[in-house]
């Protein structure tokens, strides 16, 4: 039986999220796909960041790009209202505050003074690896409700899979999005795709005539598979997902009896911030597991 495990942005519970070296050191643990998030610049260019505007959670400012920038301190301003190089100015390698209510405070090893990186970044680090087993699940950040953040859909869709494109990775990709419009025109642009529609109670109102089976919008909406949230799984969305003829990846599971539970539902993949929990619990149940890739080799090895 294959069940897949999901590194949610990267390990998140262990290592920085969105950044190279977390996504360096979840390769080497052992996923079978790598989930980041999406976000346009002013300058149009494609950065890893899960939030709309910089958030002061996982961002901390060290200095303006240049004296005087009117747009310092850059922590709290949109994304797309920054350019790269003011982006990269940021730490994202410490994650703020730190402190017992704060979920990743205690499991999360900081790295300071790593920056955002860009898409194509990770893409060629990723093809470093030779990671041909670890499939990619880019989910493009829009919220149809806060237009003024969010890049157009269609645009937005080709200039990621232009990019995945270059890197030679559109043959082991998924795309993922809240936003339906960001599927559809997958489904149509690169049919081959995978295409995850998730789902959250909070983002339902997002969607026209959702109806009372999600899993057949989803379908309709050009989804292959339906990612909700855990709270939203039972028999009953199963039941909806597998008449739809959708696989179901469930987020965010970090708990290992949590994730037991959604295994005997029949999920076909677990998101985690844990993947080395997961990792834990496929070897008590007999799944197979991900093999590890790398570590990287120096030149000339």
């Amino acid at each position: 039986m294959r069940v897949e495990i999901h590194g949610h942005r990267g390990a998140r519970g262990l290592w920085p999220e969105n950044t190279l070296p977390g996504m360096s050191r979840t390769m080497e643990l052992g996923v079978h796909a790598l989930e980041l998030d999406v976000a346009l610049t002013a300058d149009r260019r494609l950065v890893l960041t899960h939030d709309l505007t910089v958030s002061a959670v996982t961002s901390a400012d060290r200095r303006p790009i240049r004296a005087g920038d009117p747009l310092f301190p850059y922590v709290g301003k949109p994304i797309n209202s920054l350019n790269l190089a003011q982006l990269r100015t940021l730490d994202v390698g410490v994650r703020l505050p730190r402190h017992p209510d704060d979920p990743f405070a205690l499991t999360q090893v900081p790295m300071p003074e790593t920056r955002m990186p860009t898409l194509g970044a990770v893409l060629g680090l990723v093809n470093a690896y030779e990671a041909e087993s670890v499939r990619l699940h880019v989910e493009l950040k829009s919220d149809p409700t806060r237009p003024e953040l969010t890049p157009d859909p269609e645009a937005f869709v080709e200039q990621v899979v232009e990019e995945l494109d270059r890197h030679g990775r559109l043959d082991n990709v998924a795309i993922l999005s809240f936003d339906w419009r960001i599927i559809r025109h997958t489904a149509g642009l690169v049919p081959g795709a995978r295409r995850f529609a998730l789902i959250e109670p909070d983002t339902l109102h997002w969607h026209d005539d959702l109806g009372d089976d999600v899993a057949a919008a989803a379908r309709d909406a050009g989804a292959t598979t339906l990612s909700p949230k855990h709270t939203m799984v039972d028999e009953a969305l199963m039941a909806q997902a597998a008449a739809a003829g959708l696989d179901v990846a469930v987020w965010t599971v970090n708990d290992a009896e949590l994730a037991g539970r959604m295994l005997d539902l029949g999920v076909a993949g677990i998101v985690t911030d844990y993947p080395d929990r997961m990792r834990d619990l496929w070897r008590e149940r007999g799944l197979q597991l991900p093999e590890p890739v790398g570590p990287l080799k120096p030149v000339g090895v």
